[in-house]
């Protein structure tokens, strides 16, 4: 790749990787104040000194708005998977509001006796991916695709959508239309599945169109008795499969079934007095909160509820969780606008405002038919470093190894 005089906007991983697979860089960031150099010869500069004019590249991010003073500067922006298309291998595209995580790892699992591997939102940049794959299984956010004009998948899986990110992109349309971009790219006889809702949506791929996960059992002929994952798993396995079906007409149950799930997603554990808590820190908006309910629909539940909402309208939280005997416990920065709303729909609510004194408020209540479950329904960074460590003090205060209150 020849050498290029590239701008990166924000010191993050996606960038210093690509710093590093290029050589030095120089990059632009919020964080900054006074310029200077790093240990890899990348020069760092506050967002005030940029000029378009001295880059033939601009590339942000992941995450970085529209509405931020360097995109709006940019006469040469492209995004990370444009920047890396020419080198792209064949690639399976994971995107939607929930799952694209665990579906992703499905698919690197499913596929990984063909060479597959995994990156983009689950963690590894573009720019440390090995060009020689066979097959790039990229979890794409709404953030990339926004930016795209040139990358496009070969197999594009949209999982259902619901209201996520309305701050960042605007309006629940630009969200829409920025997870449908890909569509427009793809070419006949490349696979898309996709929701029911963006049925008419045009493209000369070729579309599965699917509901729920009845419809994409029959479409593929899979015995959902047969896969071991339940509630909101069983779909991300069934795309999985599917895309496995797509490119090499297998079904292994047993494959998929090997699957480990990562932690913080609806984790079960309990504690000495054999009470079941359920850790499911990574459901930051209302559709996988909603999804987690579903599982314990049968129980007394105590719903830890809060933190950063991104602005999305929690009356489609509240309308459903009538249905279920639920107690909120709330948190975060959206605590009091959670109260007022749970008095509203009569859900009875305790303000707790931080997560320890939420679980010594539930460990009063909770017993061993009842759950007791963290899912905000909301991101983490307004109390946490991330929704990793809110759920692992969501464990150790409830098994009773941190504040000794709690013991």
């Amino acid at each position: 790749m020849e050498k290029r005089n590239i701008a990166c906007f924000g010191y993050g991983k996606t960038t210093r990787a690509i710093a590093k697979l290029l050589g030095p860089c120089t990059f632009f960031d919020d964080k900054i104040t006074k310029p200077f150099t790093d240990d890899e010869g990348n020069f760092l500069k506050p967002v005030g000194e940029f000029d378009t004019r001295l880059f033939t590249h601009e590339i942000p991010s992941p995450g970085f708005p529209p509405s931020h003073p360097l995109i709006q500067q940019a006469s040469h922006l492209i995004s990370e998977y444009d920047f890396f298309a020419p080198q792209m291998p064949f690639s399976i595209w994971i995107s939607g509001t929930n799952g694209k995580t665990t579906t992703t790892q499905m698919v690197e699992h499913l596929l990984s006796d063909k060479g597959a591997i995994s990156g983009g939102n689950i963690g590894t940049p573009l720019a440390d991916m090995s060009p020689d794959a066979p097959i790039w299984i990229l979890e794409t956010s709404s953030f990339s695709m926004h930016y795209n004009t040139i990358a496009r998948p070969n197999i594009y899986a949209l999982l259902p959508v619901t209201p996520d990110h309305v701050s960042w992109h605007g309006s629940m349309q630009a969200y829409y239309d920025a997870k449908l971009k890909p569509l427009s790219m793809m070419k006949e006889g490349e696979a898309i599945i996709l929701p029911k809702m963006f049925a008419d949506a045009p493209t000369s791929g070729f579309k599965i169109i699917y509901e729920n996960e009845k419809d994409l059992a029959e479409y593929f002929g899979f015995d959902t008795s047969k896969i071991k994952f339940k509630g909101a798993f069983l779909m991300d396995a069934l795309i999985a499969m599917g895309i496995d079906k797509i490119l090499y007409d297998r079904c292994d149950y047993d494959r998929i079934n090997a699957f480990i799930l990562d932690p913080h997603r609806q984790e079960e554990f309990r504690d000495s007095r054999d009470r079941l808590w359920v850790n499911d820190s990574k459901a930051t908006n209302i559709d996988a909160t909603l999804a987690a309910l579903r599982t314990y629909s049968d129980h007394k539940i105590h719903l830890v509820l809060g933190g950063d909402d991104k602005g999305v309208e929690l009356e489609e939280l509240f309308t459903p969780l009538k249905r279920y005997d639920v107690d909120v416990y709330a948190i975060g920065s959206n605590a009091l606008r959670l109260e007022a709303l749970c008095k509203q729909y009569n859900i009875p609510c305790t303000l707790c405002n931080t997560l320890d004194v939420a679980v010594e408020q539930i460990s009063k209540k909770h017993n061993r038919h009842s759950i007791a479950m963290l899912s905000p329904a909301a991101a983490s960074l307004d109390q946490f470093s991330s929704y990793a460590e809110r759920g692992n003090l969501f464990k150790q205060y409830a098994i009773g190894t941190c504040p000794d209150s709690l013991r």
